[in-house]
């Protein structure tokens, strides 16, 4: 059986044009290790926080073109039946499912509104080893202008339930899946760049979020948002300098009280 929870995000990667400049920059940043690339898949190399597989990075396939970003991928038990749902339910297929090695079989695709995801059936490689804690994944955000398309798409692919955050100048919604949040949904404002693709935000976990904008922007990256206080940490959305698109959060360091949901 899975570690994962269908339809709970289980691992996070990103191609990198300079994928030496990103281990540099992640490693500083969120204090990664990495493993060395394997050359059967292209330098795929995972990155390790405590020693444990939090993400991995890779040379951007030839022929690729536009930023770096990053991917977040979702536990099935199916790749195959859960392609299918995908595509009966207005999303649209960019990779079908294909079998990596013995890890585990994979399939690339659009949700309805644009935003780009994966899913991954595993076998020898479940995902994530660390969630939750300083260096590892702890978040995504589908971050749509479309908010209805993505809110019918999600739960009819995966068994989620959705859950609505009752505050009047923000629209959000959380998909829960076995009665656990798992998924944020946040619509585009006209605070975001016109030209912002809907797109997943991946949150990484770090110690302390001012340090982490600095030592972002120190390495040539950019802040796009915040820092902000919340009832869920402090928060900022920043890129790094190949123009990868990430939040990184403070889980302690939390103000306010938390927003009731419907």
């Amino acid at each position: 059986m899975s570690a994962h929870t269908e339809g709970t995000p289980c691992w996070a990667d990103a191609m990198f044009p300079d994928v030496e400049a990103a281990k540099s920059f992640y490693g500083e940043v969120l204090g990664w290790t990495f493993d060395s690339g394997s050359e059967e898949f292209g330098g795929y190399a995972q990155a390790r926080s405590d020693g444990k597989a939090v993400a991995a990075v890779a040379p951007q396939t030839q022929g690729v073109e536009g930023p770096a970003a990053w991917n977040l991928y979702f536990a099935t038990p199916d790749a195959t039946a859960t392609a299918a749902k995908i595509r009966d339910n207005g999303g649209t297929l960019a990779m079908e499912p294909m079998r990596v090695g013995e890890f585990g079989t994979m399939a690339t695709a659009q949700e309805p509104s644009g935003a780009y995801f994966s899913v991954w059936q595993p076998d020898t490689h479940e995902g994530f080893e660390k969630t939750g804690e300083t260096g590892a994944y702890c978040w995504a955000e589908v971050t749509t202008r479309d908010p209805a398309a993505t809110d019918v798409f999600f739960p009819a692919v995966f068994p989620y339930e959705t859950r609505k955050m009752d505050v009047d100048d923000v629209d959000f919604s959380v998909f829960q899946a076995g009665g656990e949040p798992v998924l944020g949904r946040l619509k585009m404002t006209e605070d975001f760049p016109p030209d912002a693709p809907p797109h997943i935000n991946v949150h990484f976990a770090v110690d302390n979020c001012d340090a982490a904008i600095a030592t972002v922007t120190k390495l040539g990256g950019r802040l796009i948002f915040g820092p902000m206080d919340s009832p869920f940490g402090r928060f900022a959305t920043v890129a790094d300098q190949q123009d990868a698109v990430f939040t990184v959060i403070d889980l302690t360091t939390t103000e306010g009280e938390m927003p009731e949901f419907t």
